[in-house]
């Protein structure tokens, strides 16, 4: 049975992953600070809220581990290449954000209104997680001040804060039609603490 549930671990990583690297093809130059507007930050949290904290991590970690060879970035960049730009924070935020969502999300109750209101925290929380690094990552690469880092994330607000909400409806209905998605990890983790 541990094999089985490793086999699903890996194949939900597999297809996630794959789903971010597609939205790399969407992207739009915004800004004079090298930042675009791209899906797949709302890709990445979706990751975490639909798989959880670990499975979200592994998602944000093998995506920029196949970005070292493959231009995986939306823009066609690789890792490697945004590692040495001014987007490398939101890099970061990519491996940190999913598992911040999925660490919150999973730790929903069964109780609908609840459940949401632990979706949207999670979500919106992965999403600050992001602009935090990406602020830091202008700061360091580009020489902005923080206030002027900072300001350049107003211009992402409504446009990812609608592609996150998008992405909260997407979590909510995948775990409303497969509730052993999250239960299932559930009780594995209360089996552990038995243990």
């Amino acid at each position: 049975m541990k094999k089985n549930t490793l086999a699903s671990d890996l194949a939900y990583v597999a297809v996630f992953t794959a789903l971010v690297i597609v939205l790399a093809f969407v992207s739009i130059p915004v800004g004079t600070a090298g930042v675009p507007i791209v899906l797949q930050n709302a890709a990445i949290i979706l990751a975490g809220l639909v798989l959880g904290g670990k499975r979200g991590l592994a998602v944000g970690l093998l995506f920029l581990f196949l970005g070292l060879a493959l231009p995986v970035l939306a823009g066609g960049g690789t890792t490697l290449r945004a590692l040495a730009g001014p987007t490398v924070g939101y890099i970061i935020g990519y491996v940190i954000s999913p598992w911040v969502a999925g660490s919150i999300a999973y730790r929903a109750p069964r109780a609908k209104g609840a459940r949401i209101g632990f979706f949207i925290l999670a979500g919106f929380v992965a999403l600050l997680i992001q602009y935090v690094c990406g602020a830091i990552g202008l700061m360091v690469r580009s020489g902005l001040s923080l206030t002027e880092a900072t300001v350049a994330q107003f211009a992402f607000v409504p446009v990812d804060s609608a592609k996150l909400v998008v992405a909260i409806i997407i979590a909510y209905g995948v775990h409303a039609a497969f509730p052993d998605l999250m239960g299932a990890t559930k009780r594995r983790a209360d089996r552990r603490a038995n243990n």
